[in-house]
């Protein structure tokens, strides 16, 4: 059968890489893509996402008490908004 169909610009950028990933026609790859799809296959096991990091060498500053630190630094913090209030406040 033919027909015209209008493919939105991020499905063609999937088909364009599908076909080169897949060295398939835009033909051969459309038809075996809706044919898994329309038979209700199920589309191929994703790997577990892997975050891209960085090695950024050994901590410059002792982190042993790392939390107690950050719990006195929000415990300061929130003593100079409690000041400010007070200033502003008739």
């Amino acid at each position: 059968m033919r027909t015209t169909v209008t493919i939105d610009a991020d499905v063609e950028r999937l088909l364009k890489k599908a076909m080169r990933e897949h060295d398939l026609s835009f033909k051969q790859l459309l038809n075996d893509s809706l044919r898994q799809t329309l038979a209700g296959a199920k589309p191929a096991a994703r790997s577990a996402y892997q975050p891209i990091t960085f090695s950024m060498g050994p901590a410059l500053v002792d982190l042993t008490k790392a939390t107690a630190l950050a719990a006195e630094l929000e415990d300061q913090e929130l003593v100079k908004r409690m000041r400010r209030r007070r200033k502003v406040a008739p």
